[in-house]
C-alpha cells in the first residue's frame, strides 16, 4: 500500500500601480507642466511598498524565505526525508509560508505514507526513522552513516533478502558475467533484493571499499572491487587467458560494466543502459503506489473507457469528543470485473484509491488497497451473479469534508469507476442527545475478544457488514428469506448522579411505506442495554420472511427521561 502526494496552492495577491499618460503632443506647454507635477506628486505618495517587485527582487525575496527555515524545518527536509520526498513535494513545501502550514505539510506527507490510516501510529514514520538510527549505527564511514550509499539505499528500500559480504576482499573467482579467472578484490558487498516496487525481481545492488576505511560507494561496474585491475597481467578474466589478451577493452566502459572481449563483455555491454536505468531508479524516492489512480482523484480527470460502476455508502461513528469513525463501503457487482483464469481459478483485482480533502483542498485522509475476488473456475458463473463488498473505516474530525474514490480493474486497465461527494462528519455536542447512522446490514454478529476494534467490517465488538444501496437515493434491498440486521449507537445519555444509572426508553418500528402502518413495534428500557452508560448500542436481528414485498422503513426512537430529551433515526429498506 502506499502513501500519495498533495499539492500545496499559495495565493499570492499582487497590488497594481497606476499607469500614467501623457498629453497629447499638441496641448499647451502649461498642461505638461501640470501634468508632470500631478505625476511627481503621486510618484512621491505612492507607498513603495505598493508597487510591484521587479522578477529579480522577487526572487531574490523567495531565495531569502527558503533561506530562512528554522533548523527543525531545514534539517527535516535535507536530512530526515531527503531520500524520501518527491521533487513535487519538496517544492510545494518550499513554498509554503509559515510554521501552521509547515506542520500541517508534514503530518500529511507521513499519513499519505501510513499503511494503517486507522492505527494511531504511523508504522511509515516509525520504520523510516528506524532505518535512518540503524544506518547511522552500522555504515558511517567518516560521516553520518544515512549520508552514505549503503545508508541511503537502506533508508529507501530498507533492509536487502541477503547480502554477500566480502569484508577482508582477497581472493575473488569471477562468475561468467564478469568474465570469469581469479582476481584479488578490494572489501565490497552485493546486497540482493527479491523485489522492489518500480524497479522489479531480482535486484542486486553493489557496493565497493576502494580506499579499504569502510566507505562503501555504490558502483556500476563489477570490475571497480578488482584490486588487480591496472596490474599488467595478473587477474586477467577467462577470455584473456585463453586469447592472450591484455586488459585494454576493459576500459571501454569504466564506471558502468565490464566491457571486456568476450562473450561476458558483449553480455555485459548489452546491459549498460539497463544498469544506468536501474541506478537512476535506486536513488530516485520510492515510486507512489497507484499513480495513474491519484491523477483521477488530485486532477478530476475524465474518465475516457468503459465506466466501471460501483456503489458507496457512508456512515458514522462517534469516538471521542473531536473525532469520528468513517467507515466507507463499497459494493461491486461481480459482473462488471474482469476475471482471468489460470491453473483452474479465475480470479479478479481492483485497485482502489481514495481520498479525504477539506473545503480548501488539503488532504487529510486517504486509503488504498489491492483487493481481488477468487473463484473456481468451474463455479465463476455462480459468482458472476453475486455482489463483491470492500470496507475502510476512517479517523475524521467533524467538518465537512470531499471523498474522492477512483477503482480500476487490473485485468482491463481502461476499464475504471470514479466517485465523488461532499461528506458532513458530524459534531457530537456535550450533553445533546445523538446517535451515529443507523445501518442496515446483510451479516451482523458479536466477535471474539481478541477482534474487538479490529478488521473489516468490525465496529466495537460487533461484525456489522452494511447493505449497500444503488445511490444515496434509493434503499437497499432484502429478500424475504434474509434476516434484517440494524445497528445503531446513541451517544449522551442523561445519568442520575444518585444511582449512576441511564434512564430511557428505545423503541423500534417497522412501518409500511404505502400506508404507514406500524407492522412491528418493540419498546425495551436503557438499562436492558446498560444501565450505568450514557452511550448504547442498538443491535437487533430480524426475520423479514413474514413481510408481503414492498417498501418499508425501520425507525429507532430513543427518549431519555433525565434530560428530557427525544431523537430518532429512520431507514428505508424493500422486500423483495
Amino acid at each position: 500500500m502506499a502513501t500519495r502526494l498533495t499539492g500545496y496552492k499559495l495565493f499570492a495577491a499582487i497590488l497594481g500601480c497606476g499607469l500614467l499618460t501623457t498629453s497629447p503632443a499638441l496641448a499647451h506647454r502649461r498642461n505638461h507642466q501640470e501634468q508632470d507635477a500631478q505625476a511627481t506628486d503621486q510618484d512621491q505618495n505612492q507607498n513603495p511598498l505598493d508597487r510591484p517587485l521587479p522578477d529579480k527582487e522577487r526572487y531574490k525575496q523567495q531565495k531569502e524565505l527558503r533561506q530562512e527555515l528554522s533548523k527543525t524545518y531545514r534539517t527535516w527536509l535535507n536530512q530526515d526525508v531527503v531520500y524520501i520526498i518527491t521533487p513535487q513535494e519538496r517544492k510545494a513545501f518550499l513554498s509554503l509560508s509559515n510554521d501552521e502550514e509547515r506542520d500541517a505539510f508534514i503530518e500529511q506527507f507521513w499519513q499519505r505514507r501510513n499503511p494503517d490510516p486507522d492505527s494511531p501510529e504511523n508504522a511509515a514514520r516509525e520504520e523510516h526513522y528506524r532505518r535512518i538510527a540503524y544506518a547511522n549505527e552500522h555504515f558511517a564511514a567518516g560521516e553520518p552513516g544515512w549520508k552514505t550509499d549503503r545508508g541511503r539505499i537502506y533508508i529507501e528500500w530498507g533492509a536487502p533478502d541477503s547480502i554477500d559480504s566480502h569484508p577482508s576482499g582477497g581472493l575473488y573467482d569471477r562468475p561468467f558475467d564478469e568474465g570469469g579467472g581469479t582476481t584479488t578484490t578490494f572489501p565490497f558487498e552485493v546486497w540482493h533484493y527479491r523485489y522492489l516496487p518500480g524497479i522489479g525481481e531480482n535486484v542486486n545492488i553493489e557496493f565497493v571499499d576502494t580506499c579499504q576505511c569502510g566507505d562503501y560507494h555504490f558502483t556500476l561496474d563489477p570490475s571497480e572491487k578488482d584490486a588487480l585491475l591496472h596490474v599488467p597481467g595478473a587477474g586477467l578474466t577467462d577470455w584473456e587467458q585463453m586469447n592472450h589478451k591484455g586488459k585494454e577493452d576493459r576500459f571501454k566502459c569504466a564506471g558502468v560494466g565490464y566491457c571486456g572481449g568476450g562473450p561476458a563483455g558483449d553480455m555485459a555491454q548489452g546491459k549498460e543502459f539497463d544498469r544506468i536505468e536501474e541506478a537512476a531508479k535506486l536513488f530516485a524516492p520510492p515510486p507512489e503506489q497507484f499513480k495513474d489512480l491519484n491523477a483521477f482523484v488530485s486532477e478530476h480527470k475524465i474518465i475516457t473507457g468503459p465506466v466501471l460502476p460501483f456503489d458507496v455508502r457512508t456512515d458514522f461513528v462517534k469516538v471521542t469528543d473531536n473525532m469520528d469513525l468513517v467507515p466507507v463501503t463499497l459494493q461491486f457487482d461481480n459482473k462488471d470485473i474482469t476475471f482471468v483464469t489460470k491453473d483452474g481459478v479465475s480470479k479478479g483485482v481492483l485497485d482502489i484509491l481514495g481520498r479525504f480533502t477539506t473545503l480548501t483542498d488539503r488532504t487529510v485522509q486517504t486509503f488504498e488497497d489491492e483487493v481481488s475476488v477468487e473463484e473456481p473456475s468451474e463455479l465463476l458463473q455462480n459468482e458472476l451473479a453475486k455482489k463483491s463488498v470492500y470496507w475502510k473505516a476512517i479517523p475524521l474530525p467533524p467538518g465537512l469534508y470531499r471523498l474522492d474514490i477512483v477503482v480500476k480493474d487490473l485485468n482491463n486497465p481502461d476499464h475504471m469507476g470514479y466517485f465523488g461527494r461532499g461528506i458532513n462528519v458530524p459534531e457530537f455536542h456535550d450533553e445533546k442527545l445523538g446517535t451515529s447512522s443507523l445501518i442496515l446490514a446483510d451479516q451482523m454478529h458479536k466477535v471474539p475478544s481478541t477482534d474487538i476494534g479490529g478488521g473489516d467490517f468490525v465496529i466495537g465488538d460487533m461484525f456489522v457488514r452494511p447493505r449497500v444501496a444503488n445511490s444515496f437515493t434509493t434503499p437497499v434491498t432484502f429478500q424475504r428469506g434474509q434476516n434484517l440486521n440494524f445497528w445503531m449507537q446513541v451517544y449522551n445519555l442523561g445519568i442520575n448522579q444518585t444511582t449512576k444509572s441511564n434512564s430511557a426508553t428505545v423503541t423500534y418500528e417497522i412501518t409500511d411505506a404505502a400506508n404507514g402502518d406500524v407492522v412491528l413495534q418493540h419498546e425495551l428500557p436503557s438499562a436492558d442495554l446498560g444501565a450505568h452508560s450514557d452511550e448504547l448500542t442498538v443491535d437487533k436481528t430480524l426475520p423479514i420472511s413474514g413481510l408481503q414485498p414492498g417498501k418499508y422503513k425501520v425507525t429507532i426512537k430513543v427518549s431519555d427521561e433525565i434530560s428530557k430529551q427525544e431523537i430518532a433515526q429512520s431507514a428505508p429498506f424493500v422486500v423483495e
